[in-house]
């Protein structure tokens, strides 16, 4: 049986198993049953910063890589830095479909979101990255994204005394701490605190029956009936797994291009052809255009197009109107973050460098 066949298979076991779960009462539908349902397929996000494997979260490692996530320096250009993707003040992407890197590059995807993605089980929308670490290293060295090596990143560290500095202060272990692993790790400890705990669903899956509305009440219902949550569970609605976009019948082009494959181009396995990781979907309000082609504008549109190529269900405008809702009770407390002041370039900090 193909690697595809067998995930058709377990999306529909998992779809069986949920409706069960909220069928089976007598009282089915009431606010005691649902928030027990949706207690089994979610997690709230909790109010600390979770751990990273081989990798302790400490103060001077945080605020070196926030550093390092704002300042457009490490880019070959001397433009762009994580925060022109990732821009924390729009949800954690930014603005367009997709994003502009080195020498107005277009990108071939639209830009995950960095808020809450120490929760995914693998970064980018094909998975490619195993963890935070292993995303941080990616673009700086990817030539439509910032088109920087190791080697200029460290030799711009090397050129700024408190970059060295700070990164003896946060390895104080190391013997030569200024290294291009421990700016990934630093880069990896700085969006670890990028959660969002306390959004209304939180509240409503730690017991608080009111912290959802009646409209939102019934679109986690329907997420969960309808088979939303057989992709997108856990603690960050989705993130947790691959799916084949267009489960039931394939989407529109500009949706789904065909030169873009997905996680077939990690595994060239071709049951992961036009594969991707769900979408996380903590904060999605926030956050258009939707899907990895970044296409669709509306969050209810985005919505009805999943329903239909993924579930084979078309909705009714009242019930994309609450499902709608439920996904707006997703938006957490963001973290304040203030703008760091980086440290002063040198004489020997590399020249901005636009046309390489």
């Amino acid at each position: 049986m193909s690697k595809l066949a067998v995930r058709e298979l377990s999306l529909a076991a998992r779809l069986s198993v949920v409706a069960a779960a909220i069928l089976v009462s007598p009282a089915a539908g009431a606010n005691e049953d649902l928030m027990s349902a949706a207690n089994r397929i979610f997690k709230p996000i909790p109010s600390i910063v979770p751990a990273v494997k081989d990798n302790p979260i400490t103060h001077e490692k945080v605020t070196l890589g926030k550093s390092l996530f704002f300042d457009p320096r490490l880019s070959a250009s001397g433009v762009i830095s994580c925060n022109t993707c990732h821009n924390l003040g729009t949800g954690g992407v930014d603005a367009g479909p997709t994003s502009i890197g080195h020498r107005w590059q277009l990108g071939s995807r639209r830009a995950p979101t960095v808020y809450n993605a120490v929760f995914n089980v693998a970064q980018f929308w094909d998975g490619r990255a195993a963890d935070l670490k292993a995303q941080a290293a990616g673009p700086v060295q990817s030539s439509v994204e910032m088109n920087a090596t190791p080697e200029r990143v460290l030799s711009t560290l090397n050129s700024m005394t408190d970059y060295v500095v700070m990164f003896s202060k946060a390895f104080p272990n190391d013997a030569a701490p200024v290294t291009f692993e421990n700016f990934a790790k630093a880069i990896e400890a700085f969006e670890a605190t990028l959660t969002t705990p306390a959004a209304p669903f939180d509240q409503y899956l730690d017991g608080d029956g009111y912290a959802l509305t009646d409209q939102q009440k019934a679109g986690l219902k329907l997420f969960i009936e309808k088979g939303c949550s057989s992709c997108h569970n856990g603690i960050n609605v989705g993130g947790q797994d691959y799916f084949p976009f267009g489960m039931i019948e394939r989407p529109a082009e500009s949706l789904l291009p065909r030169k873009d494959k997905g996680r077939f181009s990690v595994t060239k396995d071709l049951g992961d052809e036009y594969v991707f990781r769900s979408a996380p979907l903590r904060n999605v309000a926030l956050r258009p255009p939707y899907f990895h082609s970044g296409q669709v504008w509306s969050l209810k549109q985005a919505v009805g197009v999943m329903s239909e190529v993924q579930l084979g269900a078309k909705l009714s405008d009242e019930e994309a109107d609450e499902i709608v809702a439920f996904l707006n009770s997703l938006t957490g407390q963001l973290p304040k973050i203030d703008y760091p002041l980086l440290p002063t370039r040198t004489i020997a900090t590399p020249k901005p460098s636009l046309d390489k």
